[in-house]
């Protein structure tokens, strides 16, 4: 069998800004580095419908479609270029992205675009994937194993049961 050139022209490196994603991080450049390929870094706001079940019980329904009128204006007016989005969570990608660029040191890396979603992380993370024609995808997970990772399922693993990208998930390094 004569096996296939692979050529990764882009990777996707998604992340939630935890240790687990940063560790993977290494390997994102490490790849963009060694196939000269472009790096988009994706960060998903999670937009989870039992986040607004759990909220009703802090707040009274009318509250809580107050809020929810006064985002959706929010949004409009971001999309008609009124107002930026995100601007707390965008500060924070630019100072990620900045002390990231601090620790690749002697790598070459093309960054291509920080995105920043809101929605499922596991739908944005494939989907953007699939936009942007991303060769790879590369992302952390806490390795949660056994009852937890059963019952809860991880990003990590729903992203590689939905994806038809290959997906490189990077474990935190065990202890020593």
């Amino acid at each position: 069998m004569i096996l296939p050139k692979i050529e990764i022209k882009r990777i996707l490196y998604a992340t939630d800004l935890s240790e687990s994603a940063r560790n993977a991080l290494a390997y994102a450049v490490s790849l963009a580095d060694t196939y000269r390929a472009e790096l988009t870094i994706l960060h998903v706001l999670n937009d989870d419908p039992r986040m607004n079940a759990a909220i009703m019980g802090f707040v009274d329904e009318d509250k809580w479609e107050a809020i929810r009128d006064r985002n959706a204006q929010d949004a409009r007016a971001a999309l008609i270029g009124k107002r930026r989005e995100n601007l707390e969570m965008r500060e924070v990608m630019e100072y990620f992205t900045e002390t990231m660029k601090e620790d690749i040191g002697e790598h070459h890396v093309t960054m291509d675009e920080t995105v920043i979603v809101r929605g499922n992380p596991v739908d944005k993370i494939v989907s953007v994937a699939n936009e942007r024609n991303s060769d790879l995808i590369v992302m952390g997970s806490y390795g949660h194993g056994g009852i937890t990772g059963a019952i809860m399922g991880s990003t990590a693993q729903k992203v590689l049961r939905r994806s038809k990208k290959p997906v490189l998930v990077v474990h935190l390094p065990e202890e020593a």
